[in-house]
């Protein structure tokens, strides 16, 4: 191991209070507390946002309209006055040896007492020009003291509770001179030799130096690059850790992949697979063959053929002796599956000892809470017998009362609408001492690196062409507001709304179908919003005359959505106008055109969703994005969805644009170590550390070798957070 074996380790820094520190009295402790800085550790990974280089140093004199900025100035002067409502203006004038600049801040009164004369601080803001005078509107101010040097570093702050940039600074100044050489023992560096040689890392020590008290950017480079591949290791080996111990630990059903029926269930299909569903059922029947647990995420983009290949793996199941289920989070998507699985698996039969003719037809049965007291009775009798083959179900397939003979496969669809105790639970229905194979899927494309830090526990596979004959999706953006009560502010919008409307009724007059999406049910007094009910209403009597139309949503009762879906699959209805209820599990191969109101409401995943309800038959079909977007992020995932129908395409551009708190999710909400990782910008890093976590964890299972990684985990991983990832 590198460092000295004698140095501080990061877990003696967690343990000291800031207060330890010289000039953090009572008042800065509770400042750092709000800003959820309590120990020494806290602010030695409490990194700057960015830096001031004074090598290059900006002047106001150099200033350019229009463009952002960071410049240091000395403050010249403030001052404040109210304005209509009460609200408070303050005016602050700045300079440096080139030039003045004026600051202007709304409502933001304590900016005069902050911004005194004499102060000097870092501002950051876009550049505007009033009557020949530079000026900024309400500029991020750092305050920076009279600190010196070529870089200097600005640390995010809280001005309001007296938390300043030059504060932090002094304080981790602190810190490093009680542990980084040559005044300190050093840091314990946790990474071997050979992945600082492989990946030409710095130390730990010249990491945290370099990135708190940089001589030159290429330092802070190489600082950060060292600690963003410590964030993603720590995380990726928690997770490989713990998959390899449920490896270990768990005792699997080694199934059959070979068996008549899958033999006989691949032969009697009217088409051919295609190279991803072949590549992919390869590789989970390659799984299920082993002794331990398959634990697999199956990513397919809409009509890319899932739930053949889920069928492929229940059937290994089967073949066995073993039963399956596949569990969907809704009702319309677990009766769709029933319906879809039980066709496609009619003729097939399994050995029956005790039947006369030694088999039996293969079962499939539904659970829901839909099925009746007696049904149900006679369904949970069958499961307990083992004659019921494949259960197909919702949530109710998780109750207590549910037992099976001998469960040997687990298909969760749609799995991220399940929260994490639902899925866990239904893996853990195996029988005795066994644990079945699960296999968990998605119709929402999870950018690789997103998938390898929140799924790190699952092998991937995934399906990343569609069946042939499928004629990609046309989409159309129309710049108008979502609100058809609302007239279109162009004359371009008027005429694209026209043609909107021109080619759903010349779509239904030859036979096919549509959809109209709203993103409400009713009106919003807060929001100028289509909603479903005024949308209907308004169709019905203006654009879409004469048609037949339905109305789905949430609110209404089992018996009126089931009614108003068989009349719409049927055909007795033409334009089905609904909410995000029909965003998974409804396929109605004869509709064509898909509308979306109010669209840049909506995100990228959820569009890709919904668009994906159209397109399924073999007529060419077009979806309709209606609405105004709001911001720049706004118009970019709209334009995205226009140029692309690769779902895994659109994943990163969500990812670029939103970043990974939307991928991690509730993750996101207890103690983060991403502090300057990103899966967003450093995408190869998460690859790199996926690898030598499992080089190292696959050469030393307990890390009895590398105690200090060990405590590593312990220490920025809480268990809670490994588990959440596990169970996902």
């Amino acid at each position: 191991m590198s460092g000295a074996p004698d140095g501080v380790e990061l877990k003696n820094l967690a343990d000291r209070s800031v207060e330890d520190l010289h000039g953090v009295g009572p008042k800065k402790a509770k400042a750092l507390a709000k800003a959820e800085l309590f120990t020494v550790l806290d602010l030695l990974t409490h990194y700057p946002r960015r830096y001031l280089d004074r090598t290059k140093e900006a002047h106001i004199a150099d200033l350019v309209e229009g463009e952002e900025a960071s410049v240091l100035v000395t403050v010249s002067s403030s001052s404040s006055r109210r304005v209509k409502g009460g609200k408070v203006m303050v005016f602050v004038t700045v300079s440096d040896d080139s030039g003045s600049l004026k600051l202007t801040f709304f409502n933001q009164a304590w900016r005069e007492r902050q911004l005194s004369a004499g102060r000097q601080a870092v501002v950051f803001g876009k550049v505007e020009v009033f009557r020949g005078q530079r000026q900024m509107t309400n500029p991020v101010v750092d305050l920076v003291g009279d600190r010196t040097g070529r870089i200097i570093p600005v640390y995010p702050q809280s001005t309001k509770s007296g938390l300043n940039s030059w504060d932090i600074g002094e304080w981790v100044s602190e810190i490093l001179r009680r542990t980084v050489p040559p005044a300190g023992r050093g840091l314990v560096d946790p990474l071997p030799e050979y992945l600082l040689d492989e990946y030409d890392f710095v130390d730990r020590n010249a990491a945290f130096a370099g990135i708190h008290q940089p001589e030159s950017m290429p330092e802070v480079m190489a600082a950060r690059k060292r600690l963003v591949f410590d964030e993603l290791f720590r995380m990726q080996l928690a997770l490989v850790l713990r998959k390899r111990a449920m490896e270990r630990n768990a005792n699997g059903v080694e199934h059959v992949t070979d068996g008549p029926l899958l033999t006989q269930f691949t032969a009697s299909l009217p088409f051919e697979l295609t190279g991803a569903q072949e590549r992919t059922i390869a590789e989970i029947h390659r799984d299920m063959t082993r002794p331990v647990p398959m634990n697999r995420l199956l990513q397919g983009d809409v009509g890319a053929g899932k739930t053949l290949v889920a069928v492929a793996a229940l059937l290994a199941a089967v073949d066995g002796g073993h039963q399956g289920a596949l569990m969907a989070p809704t009702e319309v998507l677990a009766e769709q599956h029933f319906v879809g699985i039980r066709k496609l698996l009619e003729g097939l039969t399994v050995e029956d000892t005790s039947s006369l003719l030694s088999e039996r037809p293969l079962k499939v049965e539904l659970l829901s809470n839909r099925v009746t007291a007696a049904d149900r009775k006679r369904i949970l009798n069958q499961l307990i017998l083992g004659e019921i083959d494949i259960a197909i179900g919702t949530h109710a397939l998780i109750q207590d009362n549910v037992m099976f003979s001998s469960l040997g496969v687990v298909v969760v669809d749609e799995q991220h609408r399940f929260g994490v105790e639902q899925r866990a639970a239904l893996r853990d229905r195996g029988y005795g001492e066994t644990t079945p194979d699960v296999l968990v899927m998605t119709a929402t494309p999870i950018p690789r690196t997103a998938a390898m830090t929140v799924y790190g526990d699952l092998d991937v596979s995934v399906l990343d062409e569609l069946p042939p004959g499928r004629s990609p999706i046309v989409t159309r953006w129309v710049a108008a507001p979502g609100d058809l009560a609302q007239a279109p502010e162009t004359t371009d919008a008027a005429a694209d709304l026209e043609s909107m409307w021109d080619e759903i009724r010349q779509q239904i007059a030859e036979g096919r179908q549509a959809y109209v999406v709203c993103p409400l049910i009713d009106e919003s007094e807060k929001l100028e919003v289509a909603s479903a009910e005024a949308t209907f209403d308004r169709l019905l009597n203006v654009e879409l005359d004469g048609l037949r139309l339905g109305l789905l949503h949430g609110r209404l009762g089992p018996a009126e959505k089931d009614q108003t879906m068989d009349l719409f699959r049927s055909g007795h209805l033409d334009v089905l106008v609904a909410t995000t209820v029909i965003e998974v599990g409804v396929d109605v191969p004869n509709a064509t055109v898909m509308i979306i109101l109010d669209a840049g409401r909506f995100g990228i995943a959820q569009l890709h969703q919904l668009r994906g309800r159209v397109g399924r038959g073999r007529h060419q079909s077009t979806c309709w994005l209606v609405g105004e977007a709001q911001t720049e992020d706004g118009e970019a995932r709209l334009e995205a969805l226009v140029d692309s129908t690769d779902g895994f395409e659109l994943a990163e551009v969500d990812l670029d644009l939103r970043g990974e708190g939307t991928i991690l999710g509730e993750r996101q909400k207890g103690r983060n170590d991403l502090k300057l990782a990103s899966l967003r910008r450093d995408r190869k890093v998460v690859s790199q550390a996926r690898q030598a976590a499992i080089d190292v964890v696959d050469a030393d299972p307990s890390l009895e070798a590398h105690p200090a990684m060990a405590d590593e985990i312990r220490l920025f991983l809480e268990d809670a957070d490994t588990e959440f990832l596990l169970k996902s």
